[in-house]
């Protein structure tokens, strides 16, 4: 059932579930609209940090209580790389022989407590549950077997998608990278296990999607690898997993849930754009 916008609003609070021990859960938040800040996320609160935690984990003594900030995207990445038709259950016939690859503009990316705005002109907006993995360092020409040393955390993706512009368009990248398109969150995890991750999708409470990580017909590394090939990927950039069975249109008032095993919960509300 759909739900109202006050309703839908507040249906943006953050869900966590536990991690393990080892893990550490990183979050950006704000606080009255001001400077945007990162933490680690812990029992007592939010405590500070001097930079991202990729590049300096460091923290600054500070610690704010979680109900006083708004979280924002835990991610500030450069470039952003999706990946295209990665579950089998996504694709017809045998898979590609190489990652369907795209890029979308890193202002692209919302956070766990803002809407999903559907452009004005949009008819057929739907929805993909993803996970999505950090880049922690430089990384070009990496190996496979290497590849790992160069994941920093893990976290959940909606990657939104304009149905009718993906097969009117030369290019994607209005269909999947229009602005506040791309959802991200709640929390940048550290730690966990991104080759068995369940990725869960649900519209308004009902399950629409769900697959595991290990599913995946390239698995991260091999995408880092890839990537890395012909790009440059600097400390925080994005690589996608891609998503997994059919989709449908979201209408205004829906509610997108993206669950990943160990992370988290990423709601987010559709609003109609003017």
């Amino acid at each position: 059932m759909k739900r109202t916008l006050t309703t839908l609003v507040a249906a943006s609070t953050l869900v966590l579930f536990s991690t393990l021990a080892s893990a550490q859960s990183y979050v950006r938040y704000s606080q009255d609209g001001g400077t945007i800040s990162w933490g680690e996320l812990r029992d007592d609160g939010i405590h500070q940090l001097v930079d991202a935690p990729y590049i300096n984990a460091e923290h600054t003594g500070a610690i704010v209580p979680r109900d006083s900030v708004k979280l924002e995207a835990p991610v500030d990445p450069q470039l952003v790389f999706m990946t295209a038709f990665n579950f089998r259950s996504h694709i017809t016939g045998e898979p590609a022989e190489y990652p369907g690859l795209f890029i979308v503009p890193a202002n692209s990316i919302v956070g766990p407590e803002d809407p999903i705005v559907r452009p004005v002109d949009s008819t057929n907006l739907h929805y993909e549950a993803e996970m999505a993995i950090v880049v922690g360092k430089r990384a070009e020409n990496v190996a496979v077997a290497d590849a790992h040393e160069y994941i920093f955390g893990v976290t959940g993706g909606n990657d939104v998608s304009e149905r009718n512009w993906q097969g009117s368009d030369i290019q994607w990248v209005r269909a999947k990278g229009s602005r506040g398109f791309n959802a991200v969150g709640p929390v940048l995890v550290k730690g966990a296990d991104y080759k068995n991750i369940q990725i869960t999708g649900r519209l308004n409470g009902e399950q629409r999607q769900g697959e595991n990580s290990s599913d995946l017909i390239f698995g991260m590394e091999e995408m880092l690898s890839y990537i890395s090939t012909y790009f440059t990927l600097e400390a925080g950039d994005m690589i996608w997993s891609g998503t997994m069975g059919s989709t449908r249109a979201m209408e205004p008032g829906d509610v997108y849930e993206v669950e990943l095993s160990g992370i988290g919960i990423l709601r987010n509300t559709v609003v109609q754009g003017k």
